[in-house]
């Protein structure tokens, strides 16, 4: 995996915007992910050389969070959460549909490849239990009949409808990074 010409743009623009360069690694971990829908051993290694980490370095954050997947998967990814609140509001049967829905056990793809299902510990979202996520946007309160329209969308290759939060091409356009809020940017401060 390399970055596409306008991928290594877009990383450089990330980076500058970080008082330490490493301090990028998740961002960049994500857009190398959306460019090749998981993170290969390359690409992986592609950071460390941008960042000027050791590959084990980019590779330990990569294997500690669930979002990052380091085998081929779908092309849409739908998580659904497991942990307690969701699991209380009915996570278990939500999966079950889901499963039965697309013709595939979780921690699988789709025959076509169309989507990937995985069961993640936490989505951080217990308020609106049970919740699950398509290539990263969030859906809360999720009936059984809406996880049916998700999925429906999902393997239509569409962004289903109803979500919040950060589409999964939030990298592919204008910058999108985080910005550092004033005063706490490199250098400044220093002497004072």
């Amino acid at each position: 995996m390399s970055f596409s010409a306008e991928n290594r743009r877009i990383a450089d623009r990330i980076v500058a915007q970080y008082p330490q360069s490493e301090s990028a690694v998740l961002p960049l971990l994500h857009l190398a992910q959306s460019q090749d829908g998981w993170l290969s051993p390359d690409g992986m290694r592609e950071v460390a050389e941008i960042l000027g980490l050791e590959p084990a370095q980019v590779f330990s954050v990569a294997s500690f969070y669930t979002m990052y997947l380091r085998e081929p998967a779908g092309k849409k990814i739908i998580s659904v959460c497991n942990n307690i609140s969701c699991m209380l509001q009915g996570s278990d049967e939500l999966l079950e549909r889901i499963e039965h829905r697309l013709g595939s056990k979780c921690g699988h793809s789709t025959s076509g490849g169309e989507v990937y299902l995985e069961e993640v510990e936490c989505l951080a979202a217990c308020g609106g239990a049970p919740c699950l996520q398509v290539d990263g946007e969030y859906f809360e309160n999720v009936t059984i009949e809406a996880a049916d329209s998700i999925v429906d969308s999902a393997m239509r290759g569409e962004r289903p409808e109803g979500g919040k939060g950060l589409p999964s091409d939030f990298y592919s356009e204008p910058l999108g990074a985080p910005s550092i809020p004033e005063g706490l940017g490199a250098n400044e401060g220093e002497g004072s």
